[in-house]
């Protein structure tokens, strides 16, 4: 089975490159294609692996600003040679899924998202500032994006010849995402969900238990307002561990009793998951790895009852939910969690539910059966390429 991994673009550091940093210790020697590549930009580490960027990778300063040639992913992707492979996995928030391949190869996506850029362009524009004017300006190639995009998730059409697009099957990362294949692409998907390095954090004996702990980039969707506001309003210790362009406007919202960190060492955020009273996650994310980090140090979890959340903190054992995206329901999560007891132990065996391991194992399992499957299902007199 020669397997060959496909990424939407390496410039940024975040969680669809965790996922594939595992995918690459999963397949060694597997090639990594993507649109951009800039080295400076990545992990050293990377140097070392088999990376083949697209055409688009030359364009002007498109390392550093990727979203103006928004319009020259599709053809980018598109444009990607996998010829020799079996087996395709890509690892999809943009605009990879469409990639180009033969009928007898297998094409697997690990869906982190469907395209955020053209089924959520409202909330995207917004995220990024972008003005009335602009916004109406692009919603016709939005439109015609869509469409791209849609098409290059429907199922591998049988018995074409050549280069053709198509998705033989879908993995989802959350419920969440899940749902949402199933609504933008008219797709079925199964979970599994992404890794986590659990094994980094660990319950101490006696934690501090003084101070409420967010630990995330500091930007809007984020929502980390409602945690400094109703930690300043209630006079509870909050530290924010994190930098991003909102941070001016947090601080100067907060009380007295918020602390802002900046950025910290992986041994200074594990020591404080271990001793904070408790993790929030107030945003609506389509997984949150912090949140189960936080659990595999013990900690429990206040969390917004939406997204990835619904399937990493169980209500009431490792955390509690808010169902209103508001300070005052933050406020009333906090007083009602300050009445209750958690058990370290509870928390630290849910997190174990998204482990590195775990991950391998499912994952590979569900390749190799896709793979035996697809075998099975090829004309006998069929060429492998």
């Amino acid at each position: 089975m020669r397997v060959a991994l496909a990424h939407d673009w390496l410039n940024q550091m975040g969680g669809a490159e965790n996922v594939l940093e595992e995918l690459v210790g999963m397949f060694p020697g597997a090639p990594v294609f993507t649109t951009i590549y800039g080295p400076a930009l990545m992990p050293e580490a990377y140097r070392r692996w088999d990376i083949r960027p697209a055409w688009l990778n030359r364009a002007p300063a498109i390392h550093r600003y990727h979203q103006p040639y928004l319009p020259l992913y599709p053809p980018a992707v598109t444009s990607l040679d996998f010829s020799g492979f079996d087996v395709i996995l890509s690892n999809k928030s943009g605009f990879i899924h469409g990639l180009r391949h033969t009928t007898a190869q297998l094409h697997l996506c690990y869906c982190l998202a469907p395209t955020r850029y053209v089924w959520d362009y409202g909330g995207y524009a917004r995220r990024e500032g972008f003005g009335r004017w602009l916004g109406l300006m692009i919603s016709p190639l939005i439109n015609r994006l869509q469409q791209w995009d849609y098409r290059a998730a429907q199922p591998t059409p049988a018995g074409g010849r050549g280069k053709v697009q198509g998705v033989d099957h879908f993995i989802a990362i959350s419920g969440d995402i899940q749902a949402r294949i199933k609504k933008f692409y008219g797709r079925d998907s199964v979970i599994i969900h992404p890794p986590v390095d659990t094994g980094r954090f660990c319950p101490v004996a006696r934690p501090s238990g003084d101070f409420y702990l967010v630990v995330s980039r500091l930007i809007p969707y984020k929502r980390i307002d409602l945690a400094v506001q109703a930690c300043s309003r209630l006079g509870r210790r909050l530290i924010v561990v994190g930098e991003g362009r909102d941070r001016p406007q947090l601080e100067a919202m907060a009380g007295p009793t918020v602390e802002f960190k900046g950025r910290l060492s992986q041994a200074d955020v594990v020591e404080l998951m271990a001793n904070c009273r408790a993790f929030f996650f107030p945003g609506f994310e389509d997984f949150g790895i912090a949140p189960v980090e936080a659990q595999a140090a013990g900690r429990p979890v206040i969390a917004l009852a939406r997204g990835g959340a619904l399937d990493t903190v169980i209500d009431g054992q490792t955390g509690l939910f808010f169902h209103e995206q508001t300070v005052e329901a933050l406020i009333a999560a906090i007083e009602d969690f300050e009445r209750l007891a958690f058990d370290p132990t509870v928390a630290r065996t849910n997190a174990e539910r998204f482990s590195q391991a775990r991950f391998r194992r499912e994952l590979r399992a569900f390749v190799e059966k896709k793979w035996q499957a697809f075998q099975a299902s090829q004309p006998k007199n069929s060429v492998q390429i």
